[in-house]
């Protein structure tokens, strides 16, 4: 399914969202500098809930790319790499699936603490991972002119 306009969605999880947004901020600006100017932002409660929702919008055909953005913390109790390795393989499906692009930046550092020095450190690596987000959604889309 070939996309109807050069739309982006970004899905964002809420949770760490001061760290999140730093990739989105990063990506949406990423973006409008290689051209992109359509971008919708979804909010979701936690990277679980991302695949869901890019799938639904994956169907709708109005995308050229879809990405998902979340920070999954290392809570001790391996949960973790369960929802990181589920959200991940589930916006592969969806990427198959669907035939668009499906872009992640569900990230999961080790040993991530909430003290000044790492939520600084995290923020400032997710405005970077953001704007690699949007370096890699820039060029792996190609949009073809629709047809009048």
């Amino acid at each position: 399914m070939s996309p109807t306009s050069n739309r982006i969605a970004l899905v964002a999880a809420r949770w760490h969202a001061d760290i999140v947004d730093r990739a989105v901020q990063s990506c949406r600006a990423g973006l409008a500098g290689h051209g992109f100017t359509e971008v919708d932002l979804f909010e979701v409660p936690g990277a679980f809930e991302i695949p869901l929702r890019i799938k639904r919008l994956a169907a709708t055909g109005g995308y050229a790319a879809l990405a998902g953005c979340a920070l999954v913390v290392d809570g001790g109790i391996y949960r973790h790499d369960f929802v990181a390795s589920t959200v991940v393989d589930a916006l592969m499906r969806i990427q198959l699936e669907a035939d668009v692009p499906v872009f992640s930046a569900v990230l999961t550092p080790h040993h991530f603490h909430e003290h000044s020095e790492h939520l600084t450190y995290f923020a400032g690596h997710f405005e970077t991972k953001g704007a690699e987000l949007a370096d890699a959604i820039a060029a792996t889309v190609q949009f073809e002119v629709p047809a009048q």
